[in-house]
Formats: C-alpha cells, sequence, structure tokens
C-alpha cells in the first residue's frame, strides 16, 4: 500500500554507522531452513567485526529478504542496545515487524521512532498501519503530515492513506473523494486508481470501476493487477474478447496472477 521513499531512514542509519527491537517480536517467524552463502557469509563477517553497524544492517538487510525475521529482528534489538535513541534503527524494525505481520509491534517501533523525530515517513508509516485497522488515529497523523506542507507527493500519501480510512470504514463517497485528490496531486498514483476501482466493483457500479481500472492501464501500462481488474469488470459485463485479451495481459506481465488462468479457463481459453 505504500509508496513514499524512506530516504531519511537511511541518512539516519549511516549517520550512526561512522558513529559507533527492544523485545524480540512475537509474531516474527522464518520461512527458511537453510541460510544461503549469503547469509553465512554476513553472519561470519558480523562475528569477525562485532561493532560494524553496517555489516549487521547488511545481515538484516538479507535476512529480511529471505524472509528470515526472528534473526534478522534480533540484530535489530542488539543495535538498539546500544543505541536506543536512534530514529532509523527504530524504524527499520517496526518495517520488519510489518514484513513479519506483526502490526502492534510496528506500531510500536513507529512509535518510539518518531518521539525521537516526527519525520513524515514515520507519520505515515503509522497511519497507514492506522487506516488499515479503521481507527480515526490515522486521519489525525495525515492532518499532522499535511501541516508540514511538504509539497504534492505528500499530499498524495495523506489523501491516499485518508482514503484507505474511509474505504475500511464504509464511507466510499468520502474515500473516492479522496483518491481523487490523491491522483490530482501524482496521476501515476496506482494504489489510488485500484482502491477507487474496488470500490466501484463492490457496489456494483461496474461500468464506472471498469472506467478507472481502463485509465489504470493507459497510465501504467505493464500494471498486471489494473489488467486483471480490467478483465474481471470486462466479463461481469458480458464482454467476453475484450475479457480474455485482458486476462491475457495480466498473465503475461505476471505469471502468477492464478485467478487469472482460473477466469480464462471458464471462459474456455487453455
Amino acid at each position: 500500500m505504500k509508496r513514499w521513499h524512506f530516504l531519511l531512514l537511511w541518512v539516519t542509519i549511516a549517520t550512526a554507522c561512522n558513529n559507533h527491537e527492544p523485545k524480540e517480536s512475537p509474531k516474527a517467524a522464518s520461512r527458511i531452513q537453510e541460510p544461503s552463502p549469503q547469509v553465512k557469509r554476513l553472519y561470519q563477517s558480523v562475528a569477525s567485526y562485532p561493532d560494524s553497524i553496517g555489516l549487521r544492517l547488511l545481515l538484516v538487510n538479507a535476512l529480511d529478504s529471505a524472509g528470515d525475521y526472528r534473526p534478522a529482528l534480533l540484530q535489530m534489538d542488539s543495535l538498539l542496545r546500544k543505541d536506543s535513541l536512534n530514529f532509523g534503527l527504530w524504524f527499520r524494525k517496526a518495517t520488519l515487524q510489518e514484513h513479519a505481520k506483526d502490526t502492534s509491534g510496528a506500531l510500536q517501533s513507529y512509535h518510539f521512532a518518531a518521539r525521537i523525530y516526527p519525520s513524515p515517513d514515520a507519520l505515515l508509516a503509522m497511519a497507514n498501519l492506522y487506516a488499515e485497522q479503521k481507527n480515526n488515529k490515522a486521519l489525525a497523523l495525515c492532518a499532522q503530515v499535511d501541516a508540514m506542507r511538504l509539497g504534492r507527493e505528500y499530499t498524495a500519501h495523506t489523501s491516499f492513506i485518508g482514503g484507505v480510512y474511509y474505504a475500511r470504514t464504509r464511507n466510499a463517497s468520502k474515500a473516492i473523494d479522496l483518491f481523487n485528490r490523491c491522483i490530482a496531486n501524482d496521476y501515476t498514483y496506482m494504489e489510488a486508481y485500484m482502491e477507487k476501482g474496488f470500490l466501484y466493483f463492490d457496489a456494483q457500479k461496474t461500468e464506472e470501476a471498469r472506467k478507472v481500472f481502463e485509465t489504470a492501464t493507459s497510465v501504467r501500462v505493464n500494471y498486471a493487477d489494473a489488467w486483471y481488474w480490467l478483465a474481471k469488470c470486462q466479463e461481469t459485463l458480458n464482454d467476453r474478447a475484450e475479457a480474455i485479451k485482458s486476462y491475457q495481459t495480466a498473465l503475461a506481465l505476471d505469471p502468477g496472477i492464478t485467478e487469472a488462468t482460473a477466469a480464462l479457463k471458464k471462459l474456455g481459453v487453455n
């Protein structure tokens, strides 16, 4: 759901590296059994240079990429024990917890980060999680970021998150207004098109949904999800030929969309 870029996070961590999460998440789970050769090498390097923050973060990134969250979080906890007031380290732990589906842990870590430095990225990260929880704290955090007057990029982000909150709380009209505001500030914001299209589709306003997904495919022609949902609208509207073409385009862009394969089979296309 999130598209903002956490440049400040890496600047903060880099500063920490030049100078030198509190509890392990109970939900963090390891998905791999045997560490990759790269991870093994990084463990060896960290063992040889235990005070190297940079090496430890490289190990965290490798473990994160592998979906091995528990040991990655243990590494972050080790870093935070030495530098508990580092915004970037708390932020990195929070992103790991998000990846591990530990939303409550992620929110706690984002709160620690924001207490140290209330960066717009930390506030938006919290707002995004609260919006999905239907918690109106999301709106207060978005208002806080809007008050910073950071320009159209951040206005697009706050509008999108506000739209998600209203979509989840079943205020479709308000949600669509905010998704439109998001797109007006960034016409390439694909997530806003998708959420807006879902609202129309769920409300059985299939023609309106089709137009939204059609626009999305014109804005980013290689966005597989938009092609898939365009196909669903076309199929619902009994435009079989166009639905087949759109499902095939979605699959060509992302062969992992198994729903498109099933839809084509249902339409008699092998």
